[in-house]
């Protein structure tokens, strides 16, 4: 009995010293048009530092509803600055939100015969146009805005779909429930969507700039260090070459 006591000892022992530290783990809250560029910066970023990420993609009226009602978010990055801004205003966040980069908007179809123009959504061929819910998609509202500017918008207006977000206005369009639609360049250019489907640019003189921000959340001060870091890695060289390959473009220091 009195070998055995010794040798439990330095069992237990052996296994405590082998227990693994908690796993080091941002959460971190993106707009659905930022789903693929976030992918890959957030790779980056655990890349540099070890930290891994954890991404929850929504649109960023819903995402800023959830922070406000507590959901344990470490970052914020938004499709706009409106939002991040909202949040700074209310308390909920730890620095003033920074722009990262500047969306830009497409008008995109899975449909082959179908050549995109602005001009064409008048068709009486074209029964559905899919757009961001723009009560709380950013994209939706430049969306609406660009339609008003070129005299459009009444006329089209019934044929419009509504997404929850960027992500649901893809899912009308790729799966053809929509014959065509408006959504973020990013998307177009993931490797997921590359070549598929035809799209255009549309005129960024047409609708305001969609200046995305990003911001450190205050409900999670255990994580505060290392969302300042991912924070200040979104203006870093790196994540900003990521940004432009997918279509944002951004400031240069």
């Amino acid at each position: 009995m009195k070998k055995i006591i010794p040798q439990l000892l330095i069992y237990i022992l052996l296994v405590i010293s082998c227990k693994q530290p908690d796993e080091k783990k941002l959460t971190i809250a993106a707009s659905a048009n930022m789903q693929f560029a976030i992918q890959e910066i957030s790779k980056a970023y655990t890349k540099q530092t070890g930290i891994n990420c954890e991404i929850i993609v929504g649109s960023s009226g819903k995402l800023t509803a959830q922070i406000k009602e507590g959901a344990p978010f470490d970052i914020f990055v938004s499709a706009d600055i409106k939002y991040p801004e909202e949040l700074f205003i209310s308390g909920f966040t730890t620095n003033k939100p920074i722009i990262y980069a500047y969306g830009k908007l497409v008008l995109w179809t899975m449909i082959d015969s179908i050549k995109p123009s602005l001009y064409m959504l008048k068709n009486l061929d074209i029964h559905h146009i899919a757009i961001a819910n723009p009560k709380t998609a950013p994209y939706g509202i430049a969306a609406v805005e660009l339609l008003k500017n070129k005299g459009i918008y009444n006329t089209i207006s019934p044929k419009l779909v509504f997404g929850e977000s960027i992500s649901q206005t893809n899912q009308f369009i790729v799966s053809k429930s929509a014959e065509i639609g408006f959504t973020a360049k990013s998307v177009v250019l993931s490797p997921k969507m590359k070549n598929k489907g035809n799209w255009i640019d549309l005129d960024e003189n047409d609708y305001s700039p969609i200046a995305q921000g990003i911001v450190v959340l205050n409900n999670r001060a255990m994580q505060k260090n290392d969302a300042e870091k991912f924070h200040n890695f979104m203006q870093s060289t790196v994540a900003k070459k990521i940004l432009v390959d997918f279509g944002y473009s951004v400031k240069s220091k």
